[in-house]
């Protein structure tokens, strides 16, 4: 990319970032301009739950300091709000005035919360109940983190504050300062809320989940899957509502001077849970506004080609959250890091073009594992043989969709023993023998990762094999050269173990 073709990017999340790491790893990262509207250094939306859970401190969600961006000659500004795209002058103008030129502009704007249609969840100031929180952004984060020191929950940990000491691992929350514990509601049993709900019960919240779907998970597990999380829920002291809507919010008396120190949701079975609290987990849609203002074609992201350019003006970029390809969006970092590779590639005059991204959804939460590869439902609806093991005693279901002996989707709760594997077959298109999908399924707790082949992967959301992560060093150097652990963190345990029995050098002892 020469000097003369400035690139401007609009967001600074977890797309972008990979955006202008493949640039720079390219050589083109001098000039490039990246506009993000928060004031805060790129960092991992995916982690704010462990933020939350406090097994993670504030600190360890940054992914480029902003001083590596200015050794790379990217011209990182934060608190850049854009307030309008103008194609024709082909620049960016900020809510300040100021105007950024550009030759090409990437926008990569994510997605925005969209607020369920609960009463009385916005005050008539417009501002939400100030026992409602949204659960999106770090600020988001830092509010609820707030607001539960201010129930009396502990925080031992520094979470916001990161007063934590060096290498001091977080303590439980046992909320002896209250008589009873801090109560929590999390609308929404998608894979947000559960992390939520899962990091909010560690934190010692007795905890409800509201799910106006039939079972947990409802866009990327069937009903068998959905009822085993939720009993494992339960099991882990969670309540959990499926099949029933918040549809009003009212303020009820403490007990003591009336003035509402509670919530009462009431949903429309008839129930009213009354909380200290309400998180919003559900709901959220690309964010457009822009490509809207800018006469770009807009269904329900910006509409691109297979150059992700686009299909209104092709210097007009869009990736991660915001881009529809194919009718299709995606809400996942593995896609997102994908189309970011293959946007560089371009940028530098290459040729890389985008086919479809594939999704690998996994859930990070204390107590509960599961991924999802592509899209079982659909592709059991659409004809494919379904291999299903569920044993709802234990809390394990692992379901293979294959189609003419390929894995072509796979379901796996509480036991991911075999993600690894399941992972390379699905990825290569390897054809399997007729018992070999059920062997699959059976599971093998004693093969830990140190025994996966040098191809296996392991890192889904970056694309890492066993075999790049046995020849790292340190976590850092996985962090750095691979960006492994970097993107959901649901493939930490497996690189540390993988470091750990990595052989020793040759010439060392």
């Amino acid at each position: 990319m020469s000097a003369a073709r400035r690139v401007v990017v609009v967001g600074s999340g977890m797309a972008t970032t990979r955006l202008v790491e493949e640039l720079v790893a390219r050589g083109a990262g001098e000039g490039v301009v990246v506009l993000g509207d928060e004031p805060h250094a790129p960092y991992n939306r995916i982690l704010l739950s462990a933020v939350l859970e406090g097994t993670h401190p504030v600190s360890a969600l940054t992914l480029r300091e902003p001083g590596w961006y200015a050794e790379q000659g990217v011209d990182l500004r934060l608190g850049a709000r854009v307030l309008g795209v103008d194609r024709e002058r082909r620049d960016v103008m900020l809510v300040d005035g100021t105007v950024v030129p550009y030759d090409r502009l990437v926008l990569a704007t994510g997605s925005i919360p969209s607020l369920p249609p609960i009463r009385g969840l916005v005050r008539l100031d417009g501002r939400l109940h100030e026992r409602v929180h949204a659960f999106r952004s770090l600020d988001d984060c830092t509010r609820l983190v707030g607001a539960l020191t201010s129930l009396g929950v502990p925080d031992p940990c520094g979470l916001v504050t990161n007063r934590r000491p060096s290498g001091q691992m977080p303590a439980v929350c046992d909320q002896t300062a209250r008589a009873t514990p801090a109560r929590a509601v999390v609308v929404g049993g998608g894979l947000l809320g559960l992390q939520v709900a899962r990091a909010l019960s560690v934190r010692g919240l007795a905890t409800e989940i509201v799910e106006g779907g039939e079972h947990l998970l409802r866009s990327q597990v069937g009903s068998a899957a959905g009822q085993v999380l939720a009993r494992d829920l339960r099991r882990l002291g969670t309540t959990v509502y499926t099949g029933a809507r918040a549809v009003r919010l009212s303020d009820l008396p403490d007990g003591t001077d009336g003035t509402g120190g509670t919530v009462g949701l009431r949903l429309d079975n008839g129930y009213t849970l009354e909380t200290d609290l309400v998180v919003l987990t559900a709901g959220g849609r690309p964010s457009t506004a822009l490509a809207r203002g800018a006469g770009l074609e807009v269904r329900r992201g910006v509409v691109v080609d297979e150059h992700l350019a686009s299909v209104t003006d092709p210097d007009v970029h869009a990736i991660g959250d915001c881009a529809e390809h194919a009718g299709r969006t995606t809400g996942f970092v593995a896609p997102a890091w994908e189309q970011a590779a293959i946007l560089a590639h371009r940028l530098t005059g290459g040729d890389a073009v985008h086919t479809g991204s594939r999704t690998v959804a996994r859930l990070r939460a204390t107590g509960l594992d599961v991924a999802v590869l592509g899209d079982p439902e659909r592709a059991a609806a659409d004809g494919g043989e379904v291999v299903e093991v569920t044993n709802p005693v234990v809390g394990s279901h692992r379901k293979l969709v294959v189609r003419d002996g390929i894995i072509v989707a796979a379901t796996l709760v509480g036991d991911l023993s075999r993600i690894g594997l399941i992972t390379q077959y699905f990825d290569r298109g390897t054809r399997l023998a007729g018992t070999e999908p059920g062997q699959l399924l059976m599971g093998d707790r004693t093969a830990p990762p140190a025994r996966l082949a040098a191809d296996a992967e392991i890192c889904a959301c970056a694309g890492v094999s066993a075999g790049r992560i046995r020849a790292c060093a340190s976590l850092d150097e996985v962090r750095e050269t691979t960006r492994a652990t970097t993107g959901c963190g649901g493939c930490a345990s497996a690189v540390r173990e993988l470091l750990a029995t990595r052989p020793a050098l040759s010439g060392t002892t």
